[in-house]
């Protein structure tokens, strides 16, 4: 029973000899008398020969239904009719033995690359989704991603540390999981949304590099790149400054890159502020991949020699006038209608254009431009024959989101995305607060112990919003093709800055000793300079993979709603078990 081979590497090398393959019915065929069986395992497929003349063997080959577990011995030989779309597609194995070791009832699916079956039925019965190649070679890949980043990381002299799954809630940002204790009636531990806490205090300690490739967990609403439990490789690093992190994961990568595609990506990763992206690409994640790269344009001081109201009245309430353009595409008036319910769901009134040709400019806003107003929009866009601008007026900031999801859905409409590229981007210089209108007060903007730059330490004193507003931070995400893989920050290192910090987010001295005070009493015995990041682990994988969602690069997901069908969890307890934890539950109303 012990396998010579695995099925996904006999060649023709192998012609002659005797091999033992197991592994599990993929597809039968009896073809006038001769039985063909695909064997699969993890590593592939081959083709078994079963001759009528083989008698026993034969009536064993007719009992075996898909999915039974054998166990073929045989002579390797050369295949009559040659598969060129599989491996070992020049040879096959003429079977004098096979031995059923399980057998297998009729699958909720057919187990093959094609797939018919629905979402849910492949989540409620994964193990079966798992044996086709295309989600086995994802999980591979993802585990060659681990090696490199150990060996990476070890050659850099970074300490792997283990941090606490059971931690303290400090709810500031997404809502944590929480877990009650047994042993402490009525107090409960939280699970991770980062070690971030923990690996501050190993750079108090003394441990200057850090590395970790952990789950963290998020009780929030998900999406196609979010999961509620999730992998990142997180680090930390002492007397360094942000340049010092970003060669650091840059050589990462480029390993990355080097041992799973072959590709040698171009140091140093290009660079870009906030604002620069903001401005630019009306996102903070800009896709560098869009041919022409299509850069907002803003047309506010040439808007404001027209005669049309809207933009007019935008711009007296201080808002802007912007476009972009769609170059040398022919765009109908379909498309131009479907724009603009787009643009309508984002909140934005209509979606102007202007199409440039040959004999002309075609426009409802001609009529309200004069020429030379038009001419200097042309001018200012570089539109020549064959463009069209799309024009979005409004508050700056709606208006520019806008933008960039108009951006993104142009290049979806227009095929305009290289997907061939991979293009990373470090964003930087992010604000550290913005204003939540609804608790009205000032929240981070990615964590609270983000260094403000130097420059602005100055308005850590200040109430005015746009001051408090306009501090910009040692913050930073690595984005790559649209996606953000990376986000991370020079840390607050001393207890006066962190202070203000809290001030500004209106966390009281008692509730920032409650949240916070083991990390802030660490800082008090000689905290050093440092920094960090977390690489979204996941999202790497399945770009690397080609997918859109990280769900298969996860050998056991959950759903969009946070559950797993195929083991049922959430799922209810004993009463008895929340009686010992002091945990009585309160119907939900609605």
């Amino acid at each position: 029973m012990k396998r010579t081979h695995t099925c996904g590497e006999l060649k023709t090398s192998d012609i002659g000899h005797e091999v033992l393959l197991n592994g599990w019915v993929a597809k039968r065929r009896d073809l006038g008398g001769i039985i063909f069986i695909d064997i699969r395992d993890r590593y592939g497929i081959t083709q078994l020969k079963i001759s009528p003349e083989k008698k026993s063997v034969h009536d064993v080959a007719l009992s075996l239904g898909n999915e039974f577990v054998i166990s073929a011995k045989g002579k390797v030989v050369k295949r009559e009719s040659i598969n060129k779309n599989m491996p070992t597609g020049e040879i096959e194995v003429d079977v004098d033995s096979i031995e059923v070791l399980n057998t297998s009832e009729i699958t909720p699916f057919v187990v093959e690359e094609d797939i018919k079956a629905a979402d849910d039925l492949r989540l409620r019965y994964r193990y079966l989704d798992l044996r086709r190649n295309s989600l086995t070679s994802n999980l591979v890949l993802r585990s060659k991603v681990y090696q490199i980043v150990h060996k990476y990381f070890e050659k850099h002299d970074f300490v792997e540390v283990e941090t606490p799954i059971l931690m303290k809630s400090t709810p500031e940002g997404a809502r944590d999981y929480l877990v009650p204790s047994r042993v402490h009636n009525g107090k409960f531990y939280a699970l991770p949304q980062s070690p971030q806490i923990y690996k501050q205090i190993l750079m108090v300690s003394g441990l200057d590099r850090y590395v970790q490739i952990c789950k963290c967990f998020r009780d929030e609403d998900l999406r196609a790149d979010r999961q509620p439990e999730f992998t990142q490789i997180d680090l930390e690093m002492s007397f360094v400054t942000q340049d010092d992190v970003f060669e650091m994961l840059e050589g990462m990568f480029f390993e990355i890159w080097k041992e799973i595609k072959g590709i040698d990506l171009k140091l140093p990763f290009r660079r870009m502020t906030y604002d620069e992206a903001m401005e630019n690409y009306g996102t903070d994640k800009p896709d560098l991949r869009i041919s022409g790269d299509m850069k907002i344009v803003d047309l506010s001081g040439e808007a404001a020699g027209t005669e049309f109201k809207v933009f007019l009245d935008t711009l007296n309430a201080g808002g802007t006038v912007s476009a972009l353009k769609l170059e040398g595409k022919e765009v109908t008036r379909k498309v131009i209608d479907n724009l603009t319910e787009f643009v309508k769901k984002l909140g934005i009134g209509g979606l102007g254009y202007i199409k440039f040709t040959s004999e002309g400019v075609q426009s409802p806003l001609a009529k309200f431009m004069s020429e030379e107003t038009m001419n200097a929009i042309k001018e200012k866009s570089r539109a020549v024959a064959g463009d069209t601008l799309f024009i979005i007026s409004g508050e700056r900031k709606k208006a520019l989101t806008a933008l960039g999801q108009l951006r993104l859905r142009l290049a979806e409409e227009f095929s305009l995305t290289d997907e061939g590229r991979f293009e990373f981007l470090w964003v930087t210089d992010f604000p550290l607060f913005q204003y939540d209108e609804e608790e009205s007060r000032f929240v981070a903007e990615h964590h609270v112990f983000t260094m403000p730059k130097e420059e602005y330490l100055k308005f850590l004193d200040s109430r005015v919003r746009e001051e408090v507003e306009s501090i910009r931070a040692n913050c930073y995400d690595l984005v790559l093709n649209g996606n953000e893989v990376t986000s991370g920050s020079i840390r607050i290192h001393k207890s006066d800055i962190q202070k203000k910090v809290f001030d500004i987010i209106g966390l009281t001295d008692e509730e920032a000793k409650q949240k916070f005070g083991f990390i802030l009493e660490a800082f008090r015995y000689g905290a050093p300079p440092h920094g960090g990041a977390a690489v979204g682990f996941d999202r790497i994988v399945a770009i690397l993979c080609g997918l859109r969602s990280i769900t298969d690069t996860i050998a056991f997901p959950k759903t969009l709603k946070a559950s797993s069908l195929m083991d049922d969890c959430p799922s209810e307890v004993a009463p008895s078990q929340l009686e010992e934890l002091g945990v009585q539950l309160i119907k939900k109303q609605g």
